[in-house]
């Protein structure tokens, strides 16, 4: 880029989120793309990234968004104004009449939760609503390798399997979902296609759509888009279909940074780094997943001369980053850049021990380095009783 924000301006206090937009522009050019050559419809899975100052650039390109629960479903209502659509495991009933009026698409994990809430929807559309019903499918295929994030895992909860999918029933259903992958490339997706297209192809030749879920890393920079591509003509040429993806992580890869201040540094065998950012508290996949995220300037242990532990401020023992080495000593005071923090890391974090939230900072060419959010006090003290 041209331009660069400096990301260690001390006038913005640490810690804090950073999300390049013009980063977030590339990634969704290169979804419109998809878009352009297939007429597939590409939504933004707020699981995944959910800040909506940027959502009038998204709706720029992308068709709306997809929630998982009622909160969801009114920011992108609020923040975007465009398709909304939700799944849930199971909707809450006190939830599900606002539900009814925001969302144009429902899927539903059960043919019990459809039987059960289909009258509603029915009553809804009567009254003048267009709500698209679907059912979601578990094809019992997916090559995930970490079961918390696989959702085809043995004994899954998420989808019908064919051996229960009533397919007598299917009155009032106008698509099936299926998901099945997590930050893969489309080969995994093109193994997946002819196994759904085997368990579920009589009765996709009913539907009028089909959504193929999230964790499709299109952004990435070893992504086979034209493999995408031919999957989702498979199902387009073959039932006529309206295909939807749904990524979250694809829209935001390596387009935020969160940057962080050495508090201190101690030794116990080794040296380590004390930050005011805390794994366990401000990006947490860091300890699910587990992942070792990239800093600016810094490599693997023994990579340049100075190795160093980070930790978080927090009394967990296991608030710990990971481990790496400096070309210079780390000192107090000292700033360090960690890279690809926009997905999965404001809508994860949280406040405990007390630890604050960081600030979310947007950049872009003509505001330059703006702040979006600070939080402080009130914030921690006001989700407790």
């Amino acid at each position: 880029m041209s331009k660069n924000p400096n990301f260690l301006d001390p006038s913005f206090s640490t810690p804090y989120y950073l999300v390049d937009e013009r980063l977030l522009e590339i990634n969704l050019q290169i979804l419109d793309s998809v878009q352009q050559k297939t007429g597939c419809k590409i939504l933004l899975a707020l699981k995944g990234f959910s800040m909506f100052s940027t959502f009038p650039l998204v709706g720029k390109y992308l068709h709306g968004i997809t929630a998982s629960s009622l909160y969801e479903a009114r920011l992108g209502t609020e923040e975007m104004g465009k398709e909304v659509h939700i799944y849930s495991p199971s909707y809450i009933p006190a939830d599900f009449d606002e539900v009814l009026s925001i969302a144009d698409h429902m899927v539903f994990n059960s043919f019990d939760q459809w039987q059960r809430y289909k009258g509603r929807v029915q009553l809804a559309n009567d009254n003048g609503r267009n709500i698209s019903c679907g059912l979601r499918i578990n094809p019992e295929y997916s090559e995930i390798a970490t079961p918390l994030y696989n959702p085809c895992y043995t004994h899954s909860r998420l989808g019908i399997t064919r051996d229960n999918f009533q397919g007598d029933d299917l009155e009032g259903i106008d698509g099936l979902h299926f998901h099945t992958l997590c930050e893969q490339n489309s080969d995994a997706l093109a193994h997946t296609v002819p196994i759904v297209d085997e368990k579920f192809g009589a009765f996709l030749k009913n539907m009028k759509w089909l959504n193929m879920g999230g964790g499709h890393h299109i952004t990435r920079e070893d992504y086979n888009i034209q493999t995408l591509i031919s999957s989702i003509e498979f199902f387009q040429q073959k039932y006529g279909l309206q295909v939807y993806l749904e990524p979250g992580e694809a829209i935001a890869l390596n387009t935020g940074f969160l940057v962080t201040t050495v508090l201190d540094v101690v030794h116990n065998g080794m040296d380590i780094a004390l930050l005011d950012t805390s794994a366990a508290c401000h990006m947490p996949d860091v300890l699910e997943m587990p992942y070792r995220p990239e800093i600016i300037g810094a490599g693997k242990v023994d990579e340049f001369e100075y190795n160093y532990r980070l930790g978080g401020p927090t009394c967990l023992a296991g608030d710990i980053v990971g481990d790496y080495s400096f070309a210079q000593l780390l000192k107090i005071g000292d700033r360090l850049v960690f890279t690809d923090m926009a997905h999965y890391t404001m809508v994860k974090n949280n406040t405990f021990n007390g630890v604050g939230l960081p600030s979310i900072v947007r950049y872009n060419e003509t505001e330059g380095m703006k702040m979006v959010k600070q939080f402080g006090y009130a914030d921690y003290k006001n989700r407790l009783s």
